[in-house]
């Protein structure tokens, strides 16, 4: 397990030590297969038809030691989701303060989970992708500055970032692609952790602005037809606009005696929207047996629709259905199990197969898939 994690913090570029040669040129990659197992299931992306494209990717991370304390790293990723599109993930500049401070600025990952360095590493982590109800608020990464110190307190080691920053590009919400602008993120990660046990929290807030064309067109809009109807006041409450928006989140992990336990609550808000308050956790337990490695995990995602929004519209109005529907498709309650093995069966490679079963009890449905693949890093 050491060595796996010292792996994937060369690869993913844990923001602490200096680099040994002017260069360092690391990459890593995720070859994976999946399908969803019954006729009209659809998973994460998956459905009835064998896929290696949904969540197989490979990147290459370069960095550079200037000297004088300064050194530059950038991350270079395809998806083949995205028809292995390469794009810049990360693009930092790094200047270590002392040798326990450091200030990044660039293209950063934002730290909402424990696992937001790694979450594209795949080896770093046992299961075939990072717990979805946890991960998935849409964005993973800013243009910004982070200051992350590392220490010791009594007997537990401390690793503490403060970020701010802003992000502007696109965001889910529901099943729906926004145009968004996040701005004066501002936020603070903090783990501890001593002999196998490690606690993590995380708090961020900022300023969202969410624009969908069926929304916010100043014609055809919906928001348009609430204010000719006279409800202006109600398109402002609906409506995403430099609106506060926030994101807590703490987790613990336990790596004891070749057990793995790993859990993480999250509740994520945007203030004065249609936007359900997003609440999710997960909890992990596996058994290491030398090189294989069963688990098993739950997810629960749990996001209530906002419907005192729509409380004062009379059934009969026609507005009241559009309204409604806005506002009721965020409501999502949906536990997932997953069922999993990784096979270390290389020093750098790991082969993974899980099941994952999702009950979606707002939509009244079951979806199932099996993935089975390989996470390297070289």
């Amino acid at each position: 397990m050491l060595k796996r994690k010292l792996l994937a913090a060369t690869i993913a570029a844990t923001l602490c030590g200096a680099s040994q040669a002017a260069v360092d040129i690391n990459g890593f990659a995720s070859i994976k297969g999946g399908m969803a197992l019954g006729n009209s299931d659809e998973l994460y992306g998956y459905d009835d038809d064998f896929s290696f494209k949904n969540e197989s990717l490979a990147a290459l991370q370069v960095k550079s030691d200037l000297g004088d304390k300064l050194s530059v790293t950038a991350q270079l990723l395809g998806r083949g989701a995205n028809d292995w599109d390469v794009k810049f993930e990360w693009a930092f500049l790094s200047y270590d303060l002392t040798d326990s401070l450091r200030v990044n600025a660039g293209r950063l990952r934002t730290p909402f989970y424990k696992y937001s360095d790694f979450r594209d590493v795949g080896y770093a982590y046992d299961w075939s992708r990072v717990p979805q109800s946890v991960y998935g608020l849409g964005f993973d990464n800013i243009e910004g500055a982070s200051l992350y110190h590392t220490t010791t307190l009594g007997n537990f080691d401390s690793s503490l970032q403060l970020i701010v920053g802003s992000y502007d590009g696109d965001a889910a919400i529901g099943d729906a692609v926004a145009d968004a602008q996040i701005d004066n993120v501002t936020g603070i990660a903090w783990e501890l952790g001593q002999d196998g046990y490690s606690f993590r929290m995380a708090y961020l807030v900022g300023k969202t602005t969410f624009y969908v064309d069926p929304l916010d067109n100043s014609t055809t809009g919906l928001y348009a037809q609430l204010r000719a109807f006279g409800l202006g006041a109600l398109a402002s409450e609906l409506d995403i606009v430099d609106e506060s928006s926030s994101f807590a989140g703490i987790g613990f992990n336990i790596d004891k005696n070749d057990w793995l336990i790993v859990s993480e609550i999250t509740k994520a808000s945007v203030d004065n929207s249609f936007i359900s308050d997003q609440e999710s956790y997960y909890i992990s337990i596996g058994h290491r047996f030398d090189s294989i490695t069963p688990y098993v995990s739950f997810e629960k995602e749990d996001n209530k629709a906002k419907t005192e929004l729509y409380a004062g519209v009379p059934a009969a109005s026609p507005i009241f259905a559009p309204v409604a529907g806005l506002v009721n498709q965020m409501e999502m309650e949906r536990n997932s199990i997953n069922i999993g093995v990784r096979y270390d069966f290389h020093p750098s490679a790991a082969f993974k197969a899980q099941y994952t079963n999702a009950d979606n009890k707002t939509e009244d449905r079951k979806d199932s898939v099996l993935v089975v693949g390989v996470d390297l890093v070289f």
